[in-house]
């Protein structure tokens, strides 16, 4: 399993190169072909593998590589760095984090003006990111000469492991880590290169999907698929409610399965593909679950419109407090994600039609 490689490796959008060279070195040993775009999207193609009747598939499974982070806007005279965010990050848990910034990976911390000299209104903005700087220890405007305007930076959270004995099966309990969306989607797609299908698997790993899904719309048209699985890690809602008196019944919940999208904000999936999950998990005994409908986004809203239209689905392994310094998955969703893929593309050449 390669999530830990992966949570660790620095992949803003735009510059998923860390990234995409782990997932090449690990996807090679099973590839018949694999290329990369001038976007920065990487194909792996496994071709058919087995007879079938009727017309060959092409499928698409699809992860995004790139996670939130921020780009330098400015650097003061006094060698602070003036930031954005780039994809929607949560303002309010950013202060006091520890981030590296730039090609060079310089530490740097998230600071803001201590509560003792506030004034007036300022308390009430403590979320306004104008307000923040990033301290890397720098003392005028050169930056100790490592960090230039329009630098990338992210969080330097570390994988780790929660609440585990150091004997722990590796595959059981809970993990910490940056960028598990989409880094488990990414793993899951590498686990998946080691089967043979009976159909073209085109495994495409994708760009700058937290600016807009711009690296799956170029992707999705290159490949052309029959259609397509896309594979996430949203948001569980399973966190206590703030009202005491509001019921705990969120979904989806950590260790409660993979989560399948019926619908969200940019896309509704296809119902024969959604089946076709709830059939196989049944007939599996797999646990699964549904992200709330009408929530969020992924590249599917860019590939299911893409040419003439692609049949897509979406199915995720949830993870607690993504766009934040660090989520939290199980890894027997992650393992059990990876099952019921498997056992769906064995299905598809028969089953889809």
């Amino acid at each position: 399993m390669y999530l830990e490689q992966l949570s660790n490796a620095f992949g803003v959008s735009s510059a998923e190169g860390e990234v995409r060279k782990i997932i090449i070195e690990a996807a090679k040993p099973y590839a018949d072909a694999w290329r990369v775009d001038t976007m920065g999207n990487l194909f792996v193609t496994r071709q058919q593998r087995g007879q079938v009747s009727g017309a060959p598939l092409r499928v698409m499974v699809s992860a995004h590589m790139d996670e939130v982070g921020f780009i330098i806007t400015k650097i003061t005279d006094s060698g602070h760095l003036k930031f954005e965010t780039v994809g929607n990050i949560n303002r309010r848990v950013l202060l006091g984090k520890v981030v590296v910034v730039g090609k060079e990976r310089v530490p740097g911390v998230i600071g803001l003006k201590p509560i003792h000299l506030l004034t007036g209104d300022e308390s009430r903005k403590v979320d306004d990111i104008k307000a923040m700087t990033i301290d890397i220890g720098a003392a005028d405007k050169q930056a100790n000469g490592k960090v230039m305007v329009g630098d990338l930076g992210t969080f330097a959270t570390r994988f780790g492991r929660l609440g585990g004995q150091p004997n722990q099966r590796q595959d059981r309990g809970r993990v910490k880590g940056k960028a598990l969306d989409n880094r488990a989607g990414c793993a899951v797609l590498l686990e998946l290169l080691r089967e043979d299908y009976a159909f073209e698997l085109q495994a495409v790993l994708t760009v700058q999907e937290e600016v807009g899904a711009r690296g799956a719309r170029v992707a999705t048209y290159a490949t052309n698929p029959d259609l397509a699985f896309i594979l996430e890690a949203p948001t569980t809602d399973d966190l206590p409610p703030t009202d005491p008196e509001a019921p705990d019944d969120g979904f989806p919940r950590l260790g409660d399965g993979p989560a399948i999208t019926v619908m969200d904000r940019s896309f509704i999936a296809d119902r024969r593909l959604v089946d076709l999950l709830i059939d196989t998990a049944e007939r599996e005994g797999i646990p699964y679950q549904f992200k709330q409908p009408g929530v969020g986004g992924t590249d599917a809203g860019a590939v299911h419109v893409t040419r003439e239209g692609v049949p897509s689905v979406v199915v995720s392994v949830p993870a607690r407090y993504i766009h934040s310094p660090v989520a939290v998955l199980d890894l027997a969703d992650f393992w059990n994600t990876v099952k019921l893929m498997q056992a769906t593309l064995k299905r598809l050449p028969e089953e889809f039609k």
